[in-house]
């Protein structure tokens, strides 16, 4: 038995308005449970294969951009406007008098503004005009339409500056940028991660939404957030603060409390680029799919996206899949028989996801405050090992994973059929079915080194578990929060111009001089600077310098006392 740490609060002791808000969120079940209720170890690989639809061809990892395949476009996977905005969320939470307050009297006051999606312009934001983004169709494909951002030239002025600004290392340089141009994107992103490790969430979160509105301001005409057809290009520098953008509000809206809208703005991310998920948003969009209860679209997910994107090689699909289908199992409007198939598809999954991920169960029951029975945590196939001999790249995802979803987990219902299946596991185990091994050559032939896209949202999660388990090439090289590690294939359509004075090489003594006298230069008069300067030369220069400093030079003489005795009158 599982003996807990710490108390548990059970579902009785909720008052009766939180138990009718929760069944209320309940989403009816997918008719798509099928098999057996028991399976023997002889065929336990087929059923397992028959269950997941998984074939013996080659593994396809789930990271890997595949140009071959169009995504699934069904309402289900595109973003709605309703739910892009979170007072809509939280008006079900808490009702409408409770979040609006008295805003509607003052926004008769305020000053016309351009209506978003994205966010709500305040008040407070400084008047918008046109920056320099521009937004321009690059071709249309298939029926998908590609877009780019666009600089102009007097933004790519602006742009050059904040680099200047950035290389100094000194926010105040970012702040004195966006006071003469309040809404560029860039310097918003680096201070607004500026302020969050100031511990000014608020402030972080309003310049993540400036940096929306701006950017939103921009869209083409014909772009669309919820068709589900209008892409954009990660490799282009241009495009990458509306990603990052829409990464960290969501991020921020998750933390608020509203995890419906911040699955809504997850499944936008993935849409602008599906096929190469640049911030790899797969990784988290489980958990949010979990925390808003939207359990039927999960697993409808993983069945469209299992066949083409193999989602199972992913520990956070294998594992928060089959919690989906306990949840919708445990849903009371459900009949008894469509309840029992469910729980039966959930059992298969998560034992196949133990088996395949063993390394996953001992940091979660320790994330939990659960302390495992005897035969579990003496058993070889969950210990030590298990943590020890899985890949680098295997070893990101399930800390990742464990991190971020480990509050989940916590229930008494889902601990106690979490055990029941742990124990099945180690059955298997111990009759050596041929399903242990072949997951065991799986993980060594796999997950030895992770693609950039998993780094960027490692970073960007800033969930110390994943972030301690970063290889050294990742960590040794600065990362900054407008663009952090940038593909190395990136399409560049304007640079930054090479600077004239390179004072690093010149020399102490020289610097020295040029503090005292500006317009001192050591080789001055020549095309060529430094190419073939004589010694002497250089020494005469500095002497005449040092001579010229002592000339103009002057020592004012104490003021005369005529009068030595004084009447000695004090002020």
């Amino acid at each position: 038995m599982f003996v807990l740490k710490e108390c548990i609060l059970s579902l009785a002791c909720l008052p009766a308005v939180v138990r009718v808000l929760a069944l209320s969120c309940r989403l009816p079940l997918l008719d798509s449970a099928e098999g057996s209720s028991c399976f023997p170890g002889t065929n336990m690989l087929s059923v397992l294969r028959q269950c997941l639809g998984v074939s013996r061809r080659g593994p396809r990892l789930p990271w890997r951009g595949q140009q071959q395949y169009s995504p699934a476009r069904g309402p289900w996977s595109r973003a709605q406007r309703k739910n892009l905005n979170p007072e809509n969320e939280l008006k079900r939470y808490f009702g409408a008098r409770a979040v609006l307050g008295d805003q509607r009297p003052r926004q008769r006051q305020r000053q016309y503004v351009r209506s978003t999606w994205l966010t709500v312009p305040k008040n407070t934001w400084p008047r918008y005009s046109k920056t320099g983004i521009a937004m321009q169709l690059v071709e249309t494909r298939r029926g998908v339409q590609y877009f780019t951002f666009e600089h102009h030239r007097e933004y790519q002025q602006v742009q050059f500056k904040f680099l200047d600004a950035v290389e100094s290392m000194d926010p105040n340089n970012i702040v004195l940028l966006l006071q003469m141009n309040p809404y560029h994107v860039d310097s918003l992103l680096q201070l607004s991660d500026v302020c969050r490790m100031q511990e000014d969430q608020e402030m972080a979160r309003d310049l993540i939404e400036r940096v929306l509105y701006s950017l939103e301001c921009a869209f083409h005409p014909v772009f669309s957030l919820t068709s589900g057809s209008c892409r954009l290009d990660y490799r282009r520098p241009e495009n990458r603060a509306f990603f990052l953008a829409l990464f960290k509000h969501l991020m921020f809206l998750e933390k608020r409390g509203c995890p419906r809208t911040a699955l809504e703005f997850c499944k936008l991310i993935l849409s602008l680029d599906p096929e190469n998920d640049p911030l790899c948003v797969l990784l988290m969009i489980d958990f949010l799919s979990l925390r808003a209860r939207e359990y039927a679209f999960l697993t409808r997910m993983f069945e469209e996206w299992e066949s083409h994107r193999n989602l199972s090689q992913l520990p956070n699909f294998a594992f928060s899949v089959p919690l989906a289908y306990f949840f919708l199992s445990q849903q009371e409007e459900h009949s008894e028989m469509e309840s029992s198939q469910t729980r039966e598809r959930a059992a298969r999954l998560i034992q196949l996801a133990l088996i395949m991920f063993p390394s996953v169960l001992m940091p979660l029951l320790d994330h939990c405050s659960v302390q495992p029975d005897a035969r579990v945590a003496s058993h070889s196939f969950f210990g030590l090992n298990a943590q020890i001999s899985q890949p680098p790249a295997l070893n990101q995802l399930t800390s990742l994973y464990v991190g971020r979803t480990h509050s989940l987990w916590k229930d008494p219902a889902v601990m106690a059929w979490l055990e029941t299946n742990v124990h099945e596991v180690l059955h298997l185990v111990d009759i050596k079915d041929p399903l242990v091994e072949e997951c065991e050559l799986k993980r060594k032939m796999r997950y030895q080194s992770a693609p950039r896209n998993i780094y960027r949202h490692v970073i960007l999660s800033e969930m110390k578990e994943a972030t301690a388990a970063l290889p050294l090439e990742v960590t040794s090289q600065p990362v900054m929060g407008f663009d952090p590690l940038p593909p190395l294939d990136s399409i560049i359509s304007y640079t930054r111009p090479e600077r004239t004075n390179h004072p690093s090489n010149e020399s102490t003594l020289s610097l020295f001089f040029r503090s005292l006298l500006p317009n001192f230069n050591l080789h001055d008069g020549d095309d060529e600077a430094g190419a073939g300067q004589d010694l002497n030369q250089g020494v005469n220069r500095l002497m005449a310098a040092m001579r010229d400093m002592l000339a103009n030079i002057q020592f004012q003489e104490p003021p005369r006392d005529d009068n030595p005795e004084g009447d000695g009158d004090w002020d």
